[in-house]
């Protein structure tokens, strides 16, 4: 357990990167760890965009506000994954919603883009999840199909700089024991 927890303490949202490719081998052993996810009923309800063309991360860029902390990284990172989810098959029995959240895809992509960052950090590359964009816009550029969803850009390369870790709130602070 210490490898793991020594892998997610230092795993940093990193929007810079150094000007560097990330290889086939490691995007590769990345996806690996998407296949892995755990997913409601094993739907597997995720379709990833690998994104290299920099024309492509250009036009996704169009889509993130100005005000987004990661616009640049869009561009400047040598890959993007875009994650995607099929509608309607996570959280779902005889073609029904089955909990109070209804479509539970936002769920089971996020299980994914975590696997996916730890795996990166694995591996001695910085992500970072952006979810800040015009979802639509985005959809375009990446000509997604009717019955998916864009839920998140995963913008993926060798950092520029490892930041130090912000404050976390002390164990205590969270849990509760039995009741609330």
């Amino acid at each position: 357990m210490t490898d793991l927890l020594d892998i997610i303490k230092g795993r940093r949202s990193i929007r810079r990167y150094e000007e560097k490719d990330v290889s086939e081998d490691i995007v590769n052993k990345i996806l690996e760890t998407v296949q892995w996810a755990p997913s409601w009923t094993n739907s597997q309800c995720w379709e990833v965009i690998v994104v290299r063309d920099k024309t492509i991360r250009t036009n996704l860029q169009g889509a993130i506000p100005p005000k987004n902390p990661a616009i640049k990284s869009i561009v400047n990172s040598p890959v993007v994954f875009a994650l995607c989810g099929k509608l309607g098959r996570s959280g779902y029995y005889e073609g029904k919603a089955s909990t109070k959240f209804g479509d539970w895809f936002m769920f089971d992509i996020a299980l994914a883009a975590q696997n996916i960052c730890l795996a990166a950090h694995q591996s001695g590359l910085g992500t970072v999840i952006v979810g800040l964009f015009d979802h639509d816009a985005a959809k375009n550029v990446l000509k997604i199909p009717k019955g998916y969803e864009l839920v998140c850009l995963i913008p993926m390369g060798y950092p520029a700089k490892n930041p130090s870790a912000p404050k976390r709130k002390e164990i205590n602070e969270f849990v509760h024991y039995d009741l609330f």
